[in-house]
């Protein structure tokens, strides 16, 4: 009994230890995520703070000098910043008219936030709340679904470029997927950022960022397109363009990011079988086959005794382990060993020995 007690835990925690595996990633994604965040805040203050001491510094002593000059005080300087501040919004035009709504609304479902105009109007914000609340989920799944598109599109046009080269194998994988919309998000960001700069007066780089930024809808808000010379109301096709950009770009990258959803997904249900079936395994190379006698015995799959070993039989030369239920008058292929090829083993079922079939 206790030796059936110790291959039972033996058992259970392996196949505890098996599962685990995925627990395992997942800690090791946590600790390599929050490392990647320490070396990255390492970084971002090697290379800013000094800057932003010295532009701390430089502001200091503008305001400084602009109060003396004009003889303002604190006060009134206070209020010249907050009206120029709030006034920044309106240097693009009507913010709440249907253009700029309608861009506000984009950025609201896109997930950008760039902050450059709010809701001021309790109504407003609680509509904002609501408006997130639906559109969001609906923005998501629309992206997702037009990225699945994009890449079944992507997967006919690589596997007739492979026909064409005459290539071996002719279907498209995952890597070619996700080269191809890496490719098509690079093309899209250059494109972009050409645009912006030419419109907006940027310099490339800077127009580069801007990009980058809106279509991982990270929307710091440092840099936001139509937000000069009355461009929401003067340049309607320019803010078509530009909402073309926004929504054309996202879907592209939720194309990509669907492929590494899917990349996961099916690494995660890989590793689910495979402890299924590890667990399968060690209990069917464990699983005892008793027998019911008056001193029972057990065996393992390999017939090794567990327990009792001083068990004998006046049969033991004749008997064997069967997993059939062919112990009786008739003949069975397993049973050829015998020497007399007339016996029949009516004593044995006579007898009160009796076979349980081990399930695997």
């Amino acid at each position: 009994m206790l030796i059936d007690s110790y291959f039972n835990c033996i058992i259970e925690f392996l196949t505890q230890c098996s599962m685990k595996r995925q627990n395992v990633r997942t800690l090791s994604l946590v600790v390599c995520t929050f490392t990647y965040l320490l070396i990255g805040a390492a970084v971002f203050d090697s290379l800013e703070s000094e800057f932003e001491a010295k532009r701390y510094d430089f502001l200091q002593t503008l305001k400084k000098n602009f109060i003396k000059k004009y003889n303002v005080s604190s006060e009134d300087f206070r209020m010249m910043e907050i009206v120029i501040i709030e006034n920044k919004p309106h240097k693009a035009g009507p913010q709440w008219k249907f253009a700029g709504a309608f861009y506000f609304a984009t950025v609201v479902l896109a997930m950008i936030g760039y902050g450059h105009s709010t809701p001021v109007t309790i109504g407003g914000k609680a509509f904002c709340m609501a408006y997130a609340m639906v559109g969001i989920p609906l923005g998501l799944v629309m992206f997702q679904s037009i990225g699945e598109r994009l890449n079944k599109f992507a997967s006919v046009i690589i596997r007739r470029a492979k026909r064409y080269l005459q290539c071996a194998h002719t279907e498209a994988t995952e890597m070619n997927l996700m080269l191809a919309t890496g490719m098509l998000s690079s093309i899209i960001i250059t494109t972009g950022a050409a645009v912006f700069s030419r419109y907006e007066g940027w310099s490339y780089f800077d127009s580069f960022y801007y990009c980058f930024v809106t279509l991982t809808t990270i929307g710091f808000g440092d840099y936001v397109a139509l937000q000069n010379d009355q461009a929401l109301t003067n340049k309607p096709g320019y803010v078509a363009l530009s909402l073309v950009f926004i929504l054309f770009g996202l879907a592209v990258v939720a194309a990509s990011i669907n492929l590494l959803v899917l990349r996961f997904m099916t690494m995660q249900a890989e590793d689910a079988k495979r402890d299924e079936q590890d667990a399968q395994n060690l209990a069917a190379a464990n699983q005892p086959v008793t027998f019911d006698t008056e001193h029972s015995t057990s065996y393992n799959m390999q017939g090794k005794l567990l327990s009792n070993s001083n068990y004998t039989n006046e049969f033991d030369e004749t008997a064997s382990i069967c997993s059939c239920t062919c112990l009786g008058g008739t003949r069975c292929m397993n049973h050829e060993p015998f020497a007399d090829p007339d016996f029949r083993p009516t004593d044995i079922i006579a007898s009160n020995l009796s076979l349980k079939r081990a399930s695997v």
